[in-house]
Order: structure tokens, then sequence, then C-alpha cells
């Protein structure tokens, strides 16, 4: 722990934290819009819960670093292209996150034209194995990160421990917000969409600065937002 007080050590857990967040940012969004599901006692139980298993698989995956780190070696070769651990992980989770967000848009459309009255929840079971699955992807994904700004494990634990208490404080609230307004919901879904996508061609070899996709969140969310004001 001696590593993390000193300037150099701070000023990683800093810049560390701060990422770790904003790569959280679509873990909560996800989360939000598929507890939604649920009903309204059991949606914070649920956030915490995803959340908090968040937190294990980093912190768990942190331990095993040296392996995850060896996940990057080629498994096999198809189309002169070499599959590696890392590789599959990410196309597995962009085609989830695709069809699932796919699936939510139709499922949104759809119910608003044959609403009826008896709404159906899902089961928490079902939400929180869905949780489990993309928090496996977004864990690996953050776990890399962590890796090229830090070699000291200790920050990256206090890094990961920091941000997961401050996604669980808000959570509450973005998915309040976010469930509130539905046109905010098709935009958070196609958000999802968009990093399936990037998931999918970082694991074709093909990678996309998330500069570019956070930009595009924020543009088009400060847009809606503007609608939002309007109307």
């Amino acid at each position: 722990m001696e590593a993390i007080f000193t300037t150099e050590g701070l000023i990683a857990l800093a810049t560390l934290t701060l990422l770790e967040i904003v790569l959280g940012v679509d873990n909560i969004i996800f989360i939000s819009i598929i507890t939604e599901k649920l009903p309204q006692e059991k949606r914070a139980l649920a956030r915490n819960l995803g959340l908090a298993m968040a937190l294990v698989f980093r912190v768990a995956l942190l331990f095993f670093i040296t392996h995850i780190i060896g996940m990057t070696a080629p498994l096999f070769t198809l189309w002169e292209f070499d599959f590696s651990g890392r590789d599959l992980i990410l196309i597995g989770g962009g085609l989830f996150l695709l069809a699932k967000s796919t699936s939510e848009i139709h499922g949104k459309i759809e119910g608003e034209q044959h609403s009826t009255s008896k709404v159906k929840y899902a089961s928490m079971g079902k939400i929180l194995l869905q949780i489990v699955l993309l928090d496996v992807v977004f864990s690996f994904d953050s776990i890399l990160t962590a890796v090229g700004l830090s070699d000291q494990i200790s920050i990256m634990i206090t890094a990961v421990i920091i941000s997961m208490v401050v996604m669980m404080v808000f959570a509450g609230r973005i998915s309040s917000f976010i469930n509130r307004h539905p046109t905010l919901q098709i935009l958070a879904l196609s958000f999802l969409i968009l990093i399936g996508v990037m998931l999918i061609l970082d694991g074709l070899g093909h990678h996309v600065p998330k500069g570019y996709i956070y930009f595009s969140v924020a543009f088009s969310l400060v847009v809606e937002l503007i609608n939002m004001k309007v109307r």
C-alpha cells in the first residue's frame, strides 16, 4: 500500500479511478435498463448486486493479471487472422450486447403497440445472469485499461473499489432518470449497440479509440437534453 501514498501513486490512482468510472457508465446503463423488468422494490437490490459482482470480478481478475495478459496470445488462425482468448471474449460480448439491445428496442416498440393491462416481470435470477455475462466482458476491458496505466496491483484494486462505490451511489439516480424518459432509453440502448460493434471490431483487430465513441454519445445526450427542455 506504500506505493499509493506517493505523488506518482496518487496521480495514477486519481487517473485510473476516473477512467474506471467512465468505463463503467455503459455497465450502469445496461444494468439500469434490464432491471426495469423487475418489480420496483427489487430494482435497487439488483443494481447493487450487479455492481457488487462487477467489483468482485475485477478484483479477482487483478490477482490473475499474468494469465489475463497471457490471453492475448493467439489460440488459432482463421482467414489469416490470429484469434486470442481476449478476442473471443470481446466478440462474444459484443454479439451479446447487439442481440440484447436490439431485442430491448424491439420490445419497447412492440410494447407500445400491443400494451396490455397485465405487467410481466422477469425473475431476479435471469436478470442477474445477464448482468454477470456483461460484467465479464466489461471487467476484462477495465482490467486491461488498469494494466496500461499502472503496474501496482494495490493502486489498481483501490481505483476499482473507489469507482464501484461512486457508481453504486449514483446508479439509482441514473437509472430513475433514464427510465423516466423513453427517448433516453432508446438513446442508451443505441449507445450499447455502438459499444457492441466496437467490441466486435476490437476483437477482430480493428481498434476504435473510445474517445470517438464517448464524444458521439455525449453529443447525442446534449442534443436530447435540449429537446427535452424544448418539449
